[in-house]
């Protein structure tokens, strides 16, 4: 059996009196495309934050190829490149798009500006936007931001070919976009995927990016792992939960809070 890139074992996370996930067990596999779903406050952003090693869990431990976590990512060095596209693609909006996408490589390299500069450019050709290297984030509409987001994800020092992302976390990248541009970021996931291979997981509640992205689904409620399976069989499960969630239906196990 293939190692995982990742591995849950027994993680729990509070906030307040608020059990956020529940002694969860979860393993990502390389070349995995994955979607949590479930409903809102459920831990789907909770999960992610804790795999991407910006929130440590309260007990539990995460295995990231196979190397026990201590603590959160910036302390230690892993074995694994790991790349976020947060839901409001967090742009810094005094920042150009070039210098956005190339933060890292500013802020981290000793590569030259103008190469800095060149690789920012391949990028955002790579995700559609080749001529707004110059513009400000508050000059685009959502859809771009998002793909900005995306290019700044996979980003990485060409003289350092270890850290480049092998694995992909994308909080919500469709939430409220129209369903043309959502099309577009969902075959922009795929695309991403080809080109650089890895592994990606996906947080999301819209039915047609869990269809057109996904490979394997892992619903989440209650702080626990309720169902996961193929993409698929969300059609064919009798798991009420997954079938009230995909049904819209406010009749079910699933409690409806607001």
């Amino acid at each position: 059996m293939t190692e995982p890139l990742v591995a849950f074992r027994g993680i729990t996370k509070s906030f307040g009196n608020n059990v956020i996930l529940d002694e969860i067990d979860l393993d990502i596999y390389p070349g995995e495309a994955v979607a949590i779903i479930g409903p809102s406050g459920t831990g789907k952003s909770t999960a992610l934050r804790i795999i991407a090693g910006l929130t440590p869990p309260d007990s539990g431990e995460v295995y990231i190829n196979g190397k026990k976590r201590l603590g959160v990512a910036e302390d230690q060095t892993e074995a694994l490149g790991i790349g976020m596209v947060f839901q409001q693609a967090a742009l810094f909006d005094s920042l150009t798009v070039g210098e956005n996408v190339g933060f890292l490589l500013y802020q981290h390299s000793n590569l030259k500006p103008r190469h800095i500069r060149d690789l920012v450019r391949e990028r955002l050709e790579m995700v559609g936007l080749p001529d707004i290297f110059d513009r400000y984030p508050a000059e685009l509409s959502g859809g771009m931001r998002k793909r900005v987001s995306f290019a700044r994800a996979v980003m990485a020092n060409p003289e350092r070919p270890e850290d480049r992302p092998e694995l992909l976390l994308y909080d919500e990248p469709t939430a409220g976009l129209d369903p043309i541009a959502s099309t577009v970021i969902e075959d922009l996931v795929r695309e991403l995927q080809q080109i650089n291979g890895g592994s990606y997981i996906m947080v999301t509640h819209q039915d047609s990016t869990i269809r057109r992205t996904a490979d394997r689904v892992v619903f989440l409620y209650h702080g626990k792992v309720q169902w996961q399976g193929k993409v698929h069989e969300v059609d064919t499960t009798d798991n009420p939960m997954v079938r009230q969630f995909f049904s819209s239906s406010i009749d079910g196990p699933i409690q409806v809070t607001g």
